[in-house]
């Protein structure tokens, strides 16, 4: 049994076309389409059958993939074993990370990490939904929900909860609201806000608010980054405009933040993993570097 068929089908059943896979493992794809044709005459059985306008496994391509997960841990888990008996931990972790939260994690991350792991940064602003996806080509990812686990799930993953984190009611200085110590849904459903595209876990928040008050909130503008939220809410020449940002990184001068009460308006931040990587010993030694600085910071909020 060549591990190669096997991690072949693994990539297949996890990226869903042999044009995916070929751009992932830097092939092409007739030489993709070549190893799956080996892969059926070793097994004896076909192992992927026509859907659509593409391919799928069949039920015991299914059975190979997951068997070509397994080898891949097992393989992960004895290089790791034999770099902790060599006594040293070196190579490269890519980790791709939502901005907002890369931003209160990772300088402590680098700052802690010994001599010989180099951690490379990819950071993405993506829908709740898509951040599972992203393992497949990063070693760790970090993603926020505004649930346990991320809305589409995580299933076959490494899942590793970092931090929760509050959402805020975000205002300038001199709105109306401002005085106040904590805010609830009666009191921001009716205002202006500056929201984030559909999907996104924050406008959670927003339906929440509407549904605990029965009122369909009015969004003015939807943006993704969260520095262009703080710059429209404070420059609203009115005065009225609301949004919701999160607390960590948040730093009140030109706008004010105010806890939510009465709804869920807080957020999890999560680490990523596909199991084989999960196990490599370099990318341990990150993960749990990420989940040292997340504590340290969830503390000092709450001091």
């Amino acid at each position: 049994m060549d591990p190669r068929h096997l991690e072949l089908l693994r990539e297949l059943d996890e990226r869903g076309s042999l044009t995916a896979v070929a751009e992932a493992t830097h092939r092409t794809p007739s030489a993709v389409s070549q190893q799956l044709r080996a892969a059926q005459r070793a097994f004896g059985v076909p192992l992927v059958e026509a859907h659509g306008r593409g391919l799928r496994l069949t039920a015991a391509g299914r059975v190979l993939a997951d068997a070509g997960r397994e080898v891949a841990s097992g393989i992960a888990r004895a290089e790791a074993r034999w770099q902790e008996f060599r006594g040293g931990v070196r190579g490269t972790v890519t980790v791709a990370a939502l901005p907002s939260a890369a931003a209160f994690l990772l300088p402590g991350v680098l700052a802690a990490l010994p001599d010989g792991i180099e951690v490379v940064i990819d950071d993405v602003d993506r829908a709740e939904r898509e951040y599972a996806a992203l393992t497949r080509d990063h070693d760790l990812v970090v993603g926020h929900s505004l649930a346990a686990l991320p809305e589409g799930g995580a299933a076959g993953l490494v899942v590793q909860h970092l931090a929760h984190e509050p959402l805020d009611v975000a205002m300038a200085p001199e709105h109306d609201l401002a005085a106040r110590e904590r805010l609830t849904p009666e009191d921001v459903a009716s205002l202006p806000w500056v929201g984030v595209p559909l999907g996104f876990p924050f406008d959670t928040v927003r339906r929440a608010v509407e549904q605990a008050t029965g009122q369909v909130v009015q969004v003015r503008q939807r943006v993704r980054d969260n520095r262009l939220v703080e710059a429209l809410v404070a420059g609203d020449p009115a005065r009225e405009l609301v949004g919701i940002l999160p607390r960590f990184t948040t730093v009140e001068g030109a706008i004010r933040l105010r806890p939510l009460d009465g709804v869920a308006a807080r957020r999890s931040i999560l680490a990523l993993a596909r199991p084989d990587r999960a196990e490599r010993l370099v990318v341990r030694r990150v993960l749990d570097a990420l989940v040292t600085v997340a504590g340290e910071v969830e503390q000092r909020h709450q001091a």
